[in-house]
């Protein structure tokens, strides 16, 4: 019990020692502003999740989100058409779409590059990251989009709603994520696609051989997560009210972390959307708790990679009993 529920008790103990720890710990606003913070760890863990178990990796999450938010960032501010001397300012639904259908065609490169040249996913995600990031550098020239506000007249309105409004007192951000898991836990539990891809990630060859269409769930996973990264990029650069190239570094990394707290298998075959959601309210409250409590981000980076490491251990302790129970 300990260890399939470790991600949830680890959560109720981050909460119990920084609320003693800071009496600005346990309160309701408190509680939604981290859980704001949480959403885009957790979008991206639940396409990371998707990728892993196919029994993938996905490195080229972080960069996407970065590339997602430059690109809205300049299409709020305008779209220049040199040819007929306008600016054109596409409405905000038009900023969204475009921005993930982004996100979608990097994952099909990724899923393409995988499933069809056999490019190893860690080569393969690991090139994406640094072309996603130098498009995304070279498109602003290092400098970040401030003005994201649209233009009212022109029916752009911006999309600062995404970052700062709420429906009941819940911010925006985190029904996004609750809709987007929801979808998910579904998709993998209720679905035919659901079971070729655990059939997948636990054994290739013989879900190939059993009539998985392999290929396309492979592709299919990155196209998800590529999907994921663009709205996570969406909503950070609506809470920062800018898009800047370097957002979103290391996030791949943080992804995977809460893939691997929540319970997964960096093998392939094993997880589920709830366990993923723990491990990045894990990871999300306990940096939150050592900011608030003014502990140097250096020890954080230090507290998440000692997390990281028990999870993995605590990964192997679990799946190898089961393996010696059969």
């Amino acid at each position: 019990m300990l260890l399939e529920g470790r991600a949830f008790f680890a959560l109720i103990v981050i909460v119990i020692v920084f609320s003693i720890l800071s009496p600005n710990y346990f309160t309701l606003a408190n509680f939604l502003t981290m859980s704001n913070h949480v959403a885009i760890y957790g979008l991206l863990s639940i396409g990371m999740l998707l990728v892993i178990l196919n029994g993938g990796i996905d490195l080229s999450v972080g960069s996407v989100l970065a590339l997602s938010g430059v690109v809205a960032g300049a299409l709020m501010q305008g779209a220049t058409v040199d040819m007929f001397g306008v600016v054109l300012y596409p409405p905000v639904w038009a900023v969204v779409v475009l921005t993930c259908a982004l996100g979608a065609f990097v994952g099909a490169v990724n899923g393409l590059l995988i499933a069809y040249l056999n490019v190893p996913a860690f080569v393969a995600t690991l090139g994406t990251l640094y072309v996603a990031r130098g498009v995304a550098l070279l498109m602003t020239n290092g400098l970040t989009y401030n003005n994201l506000g649209g233009r009212a007249e022109l029916g752009n309105t911006g999309f600062d709603w995404l970052g700062f409004y709420r429906i009941g007192g819940v911010p925006i951000g985190v029904l996004v994520l609750a809709l987007v898991a929801v979808a998910c836990h579904l998709m993998l539990t209720r679905t035919a696609f659901g079971r070729w891809l655990y059939a997948s990630g636990g054994n290739e060859r013989a879900a190939e051989l059993s009539g998985v269409p392999t290929k396309g769930v492979k592709i299919s996973v990155y196209v998800m997560s590529g999907v994921l990264s663009a709205i996570a990029g969406l909503v950070l650069s609506s809470q920062l009210t800018s898009a800047g190239p370097t957002a979103g570094t290391t996030y791949e990394l943080t992804a995977i972390a809460a893939v691997v707290v929540g319970g997964a298998a960096l093998t392939g075959g094993r997880g589920t959307v709830r366990g993923t959601m723990l491990g990045a309210f894990v990871i999300g409250f306990l940096s939150d708790g050592l900011v608030i409590i003014g502990v140097s981000s250096y020890w954080q980076t230090v507290f998440t990679g000692a997390v990281i490491v028990l999870a993995v251990l605590m990964n192997t302790i679990q799946y190898g009993s089961r393996s010696g129970r059969r």
